[in-house]
């Protein structure tokens, strides 16, 4: 490999929200050519809750048209369906055979979500291992993640070394978790300390969504919470979190420095002005994905051939992996 591979993941489920793509969607395309990277419309970790198959079906296209209209080129990186790609889930059981239940036990997300439902399926335990897989099947270097994520990252890891350590040989690379420094954390527009989350982004005035029209937009940001004060300062004090938090974002957004940007707002005559001026950006940057996102949606033949050949390019390197896998284990091949 000439470059470094990179793996990165995301849900179909939810409402993908300015969070998502300031930090991570943004960052994928801007360095979509630095390194090899594979970028996977994750469907099968959606089946550890209950879906509606109709709704996940539009929603796992609709992730892909959003990923391919935000600016990911299938010509510089690989873009494809999990699902489409069996070695994902056959590689998995091989994967579950030699991990410890203890390591699954102890996983954060897991103790917490599980502590909320009544029934816990096998699948939510379980599925820190078929990420693993997600990314040591293609002897991925890095995984761009966001701190919640690291642990998953850290199992993947810990798999990686105990299969290389049982069989003797250095067989899967060893990844490493890349946090984002820029626009890494956007928080809810209605509760500034609490991260935008896609499970609260139909909750209108919470995320501005990707494709929201412009007039959603400027509405959601005229709602965001603040704080009685008018000062428009970059500041860790948790009076000014919602203030802190529209900066952030006109930032990353535009990629200016703190300087230029609290230039751009040093003649604001109050948080009106900053609203209004953050809801201008964001609008401008994605009404394109969004003009793009319908152009894609309205020619289902187009997009489902472009996902078919990044599953055709991914299962190429993953299925192979998984094939030599199976040999070291024991497993006979078939002839």
């Amino acid at each position: 490999m000439d470059k470094k591979r990179v793996f990165s993941g995301i849900q179909p489920t939810g409402n993908t929200h300015l969070g998502n793509y300031l930090g991570a969607i943004k960052n994928w395309v801007a360095k979509q050519e630095e390194k090899e990277n594979f970028f996977c419309v994750v469907d099968l970790h959606s089946l550890t809750v209950p879906q509606d198959p109709a709704q996940l079906r539009y929603e796992t296209r609709s992730m892909a048209a959003i990923l391919l209209a935000a600016g990911l080129d299938p010509e510089k990186c690989t873009i494809f369906i999990q699902s489409h790609v069996t070695a994902h889930a056959e590689g998995c059981w091989l994967l579950n055979c030699i991990t410890p239940l203890g390591w699954l036990q102890r996983m954060t997300q897991y103790k917490d979500k599980s502590a909320k439902q009544e029934s816990v399926l096998t699948g939510l335990l379980d599925y820190p291992v078929l990420m693993a897989g997600d990314i040591i099947f293609y002897d991925a270097h890095e995984v761009p993640v966001g701190e919640d994520q690291k642990q998953h990252v850290e199992l993947a890891r810990d798999i990686a070394q105990r299969f290389n350590s049982l069989y003797e040989q250095e067989f899967f690379v060893i990844p490493e978790p890349v946090i984002p420094e820029v626009g890494a954390r956007v928080m809810g527009l209605d509760d500034p300390t609490n991260k935008m989350s896609k499970s609260l982004a139909d909750k209108r005035g919470h995320a501005v969504r990707i494709l929201d029209e412009p007039k959603e937009i400027l509405r959601s940001f005229k709602r965001a919470v603040t704080d009685s004060g008018n000062e428009i300062v970059f500041s860790d004090d948790p009076e000014k979190a919602g203030v802190n938090n529209l900066l952030g974002i006109y930032k990353a957004t535009t990629g200016k420095s703190e300087a230029d940007v609290l230039a751009d707002f040093a003649d604001a005559r109050g948080y009106g002005d900053l609203k209004k001026g953050v809801a201008e950006v964001v609008i401008e940057m994605l009404t394109p994905i969004r003009e793009r996102y319908e152009y894609l949606m309205q020619d289902p033949a187009e997009l489902d051939r472009l996902l078919a050949v990044g599953a055709e390019q991914a299962r190429s390197v993953s299925q192979p992996k998984v094939d030599e896998m199976k040999q070291i284990m024991g497993l006979v091949l078939p002839g």
